[in-house]
């Protein structure tokens, strides 16, 4: 018996195969991408001749806006007209979902080009190497207020981190849901809720009991900051501890070792990647802190290396003081502030990458 090829389905098989996009019912891929930039080139066009009329500058924000809606409707009604309607819905989702995504990074860029363009001329050797001590305008730097956000930063991590691990374990592993758990949980909650201005003013009370009204110190700082933490530090744990597999804590029971052997061998390396993320997450929302710092431990433009005696500074209220109690001249005060800023923000970013090789090195390998 032979078998005829059809001649006809052959070559309209060939032609679908090699035909472009526009003729088998798929946009091709350059398409989503032309259509946004031209979308932006006829709204910026068109906001460059209103402007033009006008007499005033064009508005950038509001073309880009008016460009991205142009093309969420082009692709919508260009997808549905060639892929069929449910294929132009999820074109459509997916546009609005990047955009929301570019939106969200604008205030961050923003601000990171801002500190950036406005810092780093500020920074010197002299900026990272001396104090404030007896200056006054032009010069001096933020070495005192480095130290002291280093030292205070310390302080509250070795105070909040072992009391949120610690909480944590209790809460996952021995509380199970008891009503000592249930009323610590919910303290938790309110915990993360609460004032950085409040964290302060209880730490500022505590002390002044002991100390007497006006007590100033580092180690009151750090108090402060530690309760700011311990929320972040409980819940990231939690969340964590929940993740590791019931099975390994039945294999290590079944096997013989204790609940407490098994927990330090076996629950906390599963979970050491996800827990020191969330505990480098607190050391980000405290470092940064300006109120409660400037309450308890008070503002110096000298250095000071003891927690526990005198005024320290920090890099969040020199920032504040430079910016705030401005001399002559302005600039090297503002100057000054920015850079004390870039600082911060290089420092939070220091200890993150730190925190990411920590999780690395320590997280449990899978291979073989």
């Amino acid at each position: 018996m032979s078998t005829t090829l059809n001649p006809t389905r052959s070559s309209s098989s060939s032609s679908s195969a090699t035909g472009n996009g526009l003729t088998n019912g798929r946009l091709p891929a350059w398409a989503p991408w032309a259509l946004l930039a031209g979308a932006l080139i006829v709204s910026f066009a068109a906001f460059g001749i209103m402007a033009g009329a006008s007499g005033t500058g064009i508005n950038i924000a509001g073309a880009a806006v008016v460009g991205v809606l142009l093309f969420l409707l082009l692709i919508f009604t260009i997808s549905s007209i060639v892929e069929g309607r449910r294929k132009a819905v999820d074109r459509l989702v997916t546009g609005i979902v990047s955009s929301a995504f570019a939106l969200a990074m604008v205030p961050l860029v923003s601000v990171a080009v801002t500190v950036i363009v406005a810092g780093a001329p500020n920074w010197s050797v002299e900026f990272f190497s001396s104090s404030m001590r007896n200056v006054t305008g032009e010069g001096g730097g933020a070495l005192h207020a480095i130290i002291g956000t280093l030292l205070i930063t310390l302080a509250a991590a070795v105070i909040s981190i072992p009391i949120g691990i610690f909480t944590a374990i209790y809460l996952i592993e021995y509380g199970k849901d008891n009503r000592l758990a249930r009323g610590i949980t919910f303290l938790v909650d309110v915990m993360t809720g609460i004032p950085s201005i409040v964290a302060g003013l209880f730490a500022f009370a505590l002390f002044a009991i002991f100390f007497g009204p006006g007590v100033r110190l580092g180690i009151v700082g750090s108090v402060a900051l530690a309760v700011l933490m311990i929320p972040v530090v409980v819940r990231s744990t939690e969340e964590m501890l929940r993740l590791v597999p019931n099975e390994l804590r039945e294999a290590a029971y079944a096997l013989g070792v204790p609940k407490w052997l098994t927990i330090a061998k076996v629950v906390l390396p599963t979970a050491i990647a996800g827990i020191t993320t969330g505990v480098m997450l607190s050391i980000s929302r405290v470092i940064g802190e300006t109120a409660p710092l400037l309450i308890t431990a008070g503002a110096t433009a000298s250095m000071n290396y003891d927690l526990f005696s005198g005024r320290m500074a920090s890099l969040p209220v020199f920032t504040y003081t430079q910016y705030m109690n401005q001399g002559i001249p302005a600039e090297a005060y503002v100057g000054r502030a920015w850079a004390a800023a870039l600082a911060l923000i290089v420092i939070v970013m220091l200890l993150n990458i730190v925190a990411r090789v920590i999780a690395r090195v320590f997280a449990p390998k899978t291979g073989r």
